[in-house]
């Protein structure tokens, strides 16, 4: 009779802990990334931006329709297994409803099933590999993080031409061969005569460098290294290192980064290519607001994904005041699908095809500045979302 008694008062406590979840109305959300490993940088300016974007986005309220949103943050340690069942546990135990991250492509690939089988919300950021939005994608994926073929079209704004010859130096996994794979389909006039994969965490990339000099050093015309990484260490100071451009006419060419990885590009002063973001770039009032704020509260600027996980909470609560705070998957899926949204970059709109969000790209040269640690990236020109004909890759 006492064991009855206890199983129904434990029933009792767990429907009164439901009823006031109801009442209270929070709309939870997890944030899971690599808050360690070689991206743990990358992490920390998501979650900042993240952070900062839902503050700005909800008028300092933190609330959407009445409901507080209620933030969850979890550790994939950039692990693919372990971001599988940390979300599998968000969904499950933490009862969230939506869903923000991971930082490495690999992990987003082991957690996009996880949402089909739950069938709620994952807002990818910042992870980039095409197959997240392509062949592996299902229709509870949404992502603000830009695609391997957007930086790949990008840049080949900036590298392909006729005559030039390019080697490719990537990260080996998700993200690396995604992005060379892309960067093949968009360049059209120049020749790509080798691919060279390290893992993430090489701290010596003498050889791969040597086989791409070997490779390159009798070729005609322009010869270029296009470096597609992620993480740290970074090629760039043994690039500058092995000074292959006074020694063998090979120039350096490669997206944004984070300002820490940056610092490497002043050495590179004219090298061109494409990013994402950089805070001195776009002009709206959203940046500037971002910014001003970070500048304020880090005594520094935002950086790369600082922008990205602002983007992310512009998404959520635009989708959010759709719904009136619904945040009932099939509610959010109707709400989001062509929907446009303003953020750090300007507008985004997720095609409804794929659910990636189309957006600018930024165009830049390297300037050498003194002021700055790292090699400023100046604007070129703005390369519009209209601009870039991003494939529509998930057979959907």
């Amino acid at each position: 009779m006492q064991r009855r008694t206890l199983a129904v008062v434990a029933l009792l406590a767990t429907l009164v802990a439901a009823s006031v979840q109801a009442q209270t109305g929070e709309i939870r959300i997890a944030q899971i990334h690599s808050k360690t490993g070689p991206l743990e940088a990358y992490a920390k300016q998501s979650n900042v931006g993240l952070m900062m974007g839902l503050s700005y986005a909800t008028g300092g309220t933190m609330t959407v329709a009445g409901k507080k949103l209620v933030v969850i943050e979890k550790d994939d340690q950039g692990k693919p297994d372990v971001g599988k069942s940390l979300l599998a546990a968000a969904y499950a135990d933490d009862k969230v409803d939506i869903a923000v991250g991971p930082t490495a492509s690999p992990v987003a690939l082991a957690m996009l099933p996880v949402a089909e089988e739950y069938q709620k919300i994952l807002l990818v950021e910042p992870a980039v590999a095409d197959s997240i939005t392509g062949d592996k994608w299902n229709r509870y994926i949404f992502r603000t993080g830009r695609s391997s073929s957007q930086d790949a079209a990008a840049n080949a704004i900036a590298l392909d031409a006729p005559g030039n010859v390019i080697a490719t130096l990537a990260n080996d996994n998700a993200f690396g061969r995604d992005g060379v794979k892309a960067s093949k389909d968009f360049i059209k006039k120049a020749k790509v005569v080798h691919e060279e994969y390290l893992p993430v965490g090489t701290t010596d990339f003498t050889a791969g460098l040597l086989r791409i000099v070997d490779k390159l050093k009798n070729e005609k015309g322009r010869k270029f290294i296009s470096v597609i990484w992620s993480g740290a260490p970074t090629p760039f100071p043994k690039i500058a290192e092995m000074d292959l451009k006074n020694r063998y006419g090979i120039e350096l060419a490669t997206g944004g980064n984070i300002l820490p990885a940056m610092v490497a590009y002043k050495q590179f002063p004219g090298m061109e290519g494409a990013l994402y973001y950089y805070f001195g770039i776009p002009k709206n009032p959203i940046n500037d607001h971002m910014v001003k704020e970070h500048q304020k509260q880090f005594n520094a600027p935002p950086d790369f994904f600082t922008a990205g996980g602002f983007s992310a909470a512009m998404a959520i609560v635009t989708a959010l005041k759709k719904t009136n705070g619904d945040a009932n998957a099939e509610k959010l899926i109707a709400a989001m699908e062509g929907m446009s949204f303003d953020t750090p970059k300007g507008k985004m709109t997720f095609r409804k095809e794929d659910h990636q969000a189309l957006q600018s790209m930024y165009h830049f040269r390297i300037k050498a500045d003194p002021a700055y640690a790292w090699g400023v990236p100046e604007l070129v020109r703005e390369i519009k979302a209209e601009d870039i004909d991003l494939p529509i890759r998930n057979k959907r």
